[in-house]
């Protein structure tokens, strides 16, 4: 495995920038096919034709032979129950809302991650993140003002159950990044993102009694480009890492609200109210100063790091 490079942060940008842009389109093939197509059929193309860049970005690093060897099965196990069951929950969202809505309350997924990394991982947490992740919280609840209050301009059953869905994803979402937190102490992203794929397809075949249908020429291309965008998508993101830091890199992220408002107006003609947006502003800057802080946090350790090592021999 070749070590992290991180002289190299533009290319980790645009990599980072890449990969919010392919899981757009992933999502938006979802949301094209979710008219016609069970959210576990579409989990299954997601997760099945993943594995297939995958394998490519894989072999292409000669890692390939040992990708497959694990001895934490069980942690790969959880990690994909909940994986798989954000990814439901944000599919039957996307089914439901406009992209960009769906997007913006997905954001709340690293601020949860920060509460369950207290209490499931025994990390220590200060009243900075712990303000930061409260407010960022209370802009999610500011968008789904909008979904639940009799009214509003996004109300209704669909929206409701829509609302409900996202935020479903992102307490998932939240608790499989909790334990990817956990895994990567002694896995290969490779490793965590094969087992994931495999699991999440072996689970939507689960679903197949509940209606699947025979897709068509067409929407087979849709489905099967969702799985591969999906799949070029964790490519992308996985490298980011190696050529930036984490806190250079992880704002980015954010740039997906833009392509998501892009598709929602040229693709659905749908635009997110006022209060919408307003809420997604808070929820990114809230999100944005988690990550600030973080790297503030690991400047901190370093320099008390170095002034515990002695610079010369004690004996």
């Amino acid at each position: 495995m070749d070590p992290p490079d991180t002289a190299r942060p533009f290319l980790g940008i645009a990599l980072k920038v890449a990969s919010t842009i392919t899981f757009t389109v992933m999502a938006t093939l979802v949301k094209l096919a979710s008219a016609r197509y069970p959210i576990g059929e579409l989990t299954f193309f997601r997760s099945f034709f993943a594995v297939i860049p995958v394998f490519v970005w894989v072999g292409y690093r000669g890692e390939l032979p040992s990708v497959f060897y694990t001895r934490h099965i069980g942690q790969h196990l959880i990690r994909s129950v909940a994986g798989a069951s954000a990814m439901f929950c944000g599919f039957s969202a996307l089914s439901l809302l406009p992209i960009a809505d769906a997007t913006a309350i997905g954001y709340a997924a690293p601020l949860l991650t920060v509460v369950f990394a207290v209490f499931l991982l025994g990390e220590k947490v200060h009243i900075y993140r712990w303000s930061a992740v409260f407010v960022g919280l209370f802009g999610v609840l500011v968008i789904l003002s909008d979904y639940v209050v009799p009214g509003a301009s996004g109300a209704g059953e669909r929206s409701i159950s829509g609302a409900a869905f996202a935020v479903g994803g992102a307490v998932f979402g939240a608790l499989a990044a909790t334990q990817v937190r956990s895994l990567v102490r002694y896995e290969s992203a490779a490793t965590i993102v094969i087992y994931f794929s495999l699991f999440t397809a072996l689970f939507s075949l689960g679903t197949i009694p509940f209606g699947w249908v025979v897709p068509t020429a067409a929407d087979l291309v849709l489905l099967v480009g969702a799985g591969i965008f999906g799949g070029l998508g964790q490519v992308f993101l996985t490298q980011s890492y190696r050529f930036g830091d984490a806190s250079l890199i992880a704002p980015f992220d954010y740039t997906s609200m833009l392509w998501s408002l892009v598709v929602s107006v040229t693709v659905f003609a749908t635009w997110p109210s006022p209060i919408v947006l307003t809420g997604a502003g808070i929820v990114i800057a809230a999100g944005l100063f988690v990550i600030w802080r973080e790297r503030r946090l690991g400047i901190e350790r370093a320099r008390s790091k170095r002034a515990q090592t002695p610079t010369t021999p004690l004996s």
